[in-house]
């Protein structure tokens, strides 16, 4: 599955260097004394899809900043650096196998409510995530069957998860927010179980149950949450006693930070970035979110037009990478595979998807291609890091039409494209796919049989080779994961309907005064870590 929401996409990167343009000086965070950091206000301008606070019913991109602040995870990263887990509340080992992983208590830690934390309250946290069932559950799935995760606990300070399958990828997933960890008997007092009844998710909207820098002082799913300092944090105290993160559209946010009105804007693209002046920051850095095209395979769909490989050859060869990532303005980049370029297993571009205009033609005069139309399917309604993909769309007609196809672009709002797109019943279009968990198993799915690969017609008994390389992938572990997951990606860009377009610059602008700002491809941005 993944984060489809009608906003800007995920700000974030892991282990990729951010670009830092300072110039001058503007307004700061504001402060009711001068007597240091706890009374310092900061004011952060996100365009909302907040749902809710409940960390196990909540999976979109400002309920992660909402419970990063709130809740420790098990496991976390540091700063933009995805590729490594490290502890938080617990420490990890991994059995030979990556079947089992043992959890155990990594010292003191205690929630808002001066209840220390316990191993018991990770493992209620987490069979609660899986009885509730909402969008975060998969989390703790088996990713092979679906089935839950068996959760147990084994002393006063350890636990184990045991998968059936090797599940390398499970360090990767625990610092995810939605698997913050809930002060159990707080919450079991207001209407929290491990069962499908489970009836907390009010009271957690306006009560913070967790052992973060911050606790809820106020909260609306449309407009603002507002933040105070946890007493009881263990943890680096964070610098402002007072966070206000405010529901604010793109073009507004420009206005506020330019203004002093807010200290911080997450939702500005690179137009807006160009002319925000000289005397703010500019963290730039490269979105995890991949933009793509597919082809669908199903004969019904593709009408003898997109399900013919040497078709497929000529859309791959008929387009002018470089020129579509110019619409994204710069910091963007094209990704070699569905992989993005951050994470491991990620691939470059090769021969498979690079401008060749020459081997585009020669392609479709293969392909016997007469002049059919092809139809074109994009979201009216989305946009990718602030990139309207009706502007995508138009620039791939443009160069697909130089190439001799006959395009006819149809957008639809979002949650139609969606309904037509899961059943595999578009014939061909645009999307893009944002990460659930930082590692290349999440992008399995871009498989045949598989569910993405399903919406573009790729049914299990097509392309055996790229299965058998994806069977390999999934298998891997230790060093070897890596390569593995090249040759998936090389044998799909080979063989496959998904062609990976490019992953957007995303920009982070803050006052003068702000200084660590670390985008995060899992959560946006850390609030408490704000300086």
């Amino acid at each position: 599955m993944t984060r489809v929401p009608v906003r800007p996409a995920a700000l974030g990167a892991a282990a990729v260097a951010s670009v830092l343009v300072l110039a001058g000086c503007s307004a700061g965070g504001s402060s009711s004394s001068s007597s240091g950091g706890a009374t310092k206000t900061l004011v952060v301008d996100n365009t909302f899809d907040l749902k809710t606070s409940d960390p196990a019913r909540a999976f979109e991109l400002t309920g992660s900043i909402v419970d990063k602040a709130l809740y420790e995870t098990a496991l976390t990263f540091k700063g933009s650096d995805t590729t490594k887990p490290l502890p938080q509340l617990t420490t990890f080992s991994e059995s030979p196998d990556n079947k089992v992983l043992t959890l155990t208590l990594n010292g003191k830690h205690v929630f808002s409510s001066g209840d220390p934390v316990t191993i018991d309250d990770i493992v209620w946290s987490y069979k609660r995530v899986q009885a509730i069932a909402g969008n975060p559950s998969f989390l703790l799935s088996d990713q092979a069957t679906g089935k839950p995760l068996d959760i147990a606990k084994t002393s006063s300070t350890t636990m184990t998860i045991t998968d059936p399958n090797p599940n390398p990828a499970l360090p990767f997933i625990l610092p995810n927010p939605s698997l913050g960890v809930l002060d159990s008997k707080l919450v079991q007092k207001h209407g929290g179980t491990t069962t499908k009844d489970d009836a907390a998710e009010q009271f957690l909207n306006g009560t913070s149950a967790g052992s973060g820098p911050y606790e809820l002082t106020s909260y609306s799913a449309t407009t603002k949450v507002v933040f105070g300092p946890n007493p009881h944090y263990v943890g680096t105290k964070p610098v402002y006693g007072k966070v206000v993160l405010q529901n604010v559209t793109g073009p507004s946010q420009k206005i506020d930070v330019q203004g002093g009105q807010a200290q911080v804007a997450t939702g500005l693209n690179a137009q807006q970035v160009a002319g925000i002046g000289s005397s703010l920051k500019v963290h730039k850095s490269t979105s995890p979110d991949v933009g793509y095209l597919w082809l669908n395979q199903n004969p019904t769909y593709g009408k003898g037009v997109t399900n013919n490989p040497d078709f497929v050859t000529a859309v791959r060869k008929g387009l002018n990478y470089p020129d579509i990532l110019a619409v994204a303005g710069e910091g963007s980049t094209q990704p070699g595979g569905m992989v993005p370029s951050q994470f491991l297993g990620a691939i470059t571009p090769d021969a498979t998807n690079t401008y060749d205009a020459a081997a585009a033609k020669a392609a479709l005069s293969k392909a016997g291609y007469s002049g059919q139309t092809l139809t074109l399917s994009y979201p009216t309604d989305a946009t990718l890091s602030g990139v309207e993909f009706s502007t995508l769309a138009q620039k791939v007609q443009s160069q697909l039409q130089a190439a001799g196809i006959t395009v006819k672009l149809a957008g639809t709002p979002i949650s139609t494209l969606l309904d037509a797109y899961r059943a595999g019943k578009l014939q061909a279009g645009l999307m893009y796919w944002g990460p659930d968990f930082p590692d290349p198993s999440d992008y399995t799915t871009f498989s045949p049989g598989e569910a993405l690969g399903l919406r573009a017609g790729w049914a299990k008994t097509m392309s055996p080779e790229v299965t058998k390389a994806k069977e390999a992938a999934t298998a891997a572990t230790g060093d070897a994961r890596a390569a593995a997951y090249e040759a998936w990606q090389k044998a799909a860009n080979a063989n496959g309907p998904f062609v990976p377009l490019l992953q957007p610059a995303q920009y982070i602008v803050t006052a003068s005064s702000v200084n660590d700002v670390q985008p995060n491809a899992v959560w946006t941005v850390d609030l408490a870590a704000i300086t």
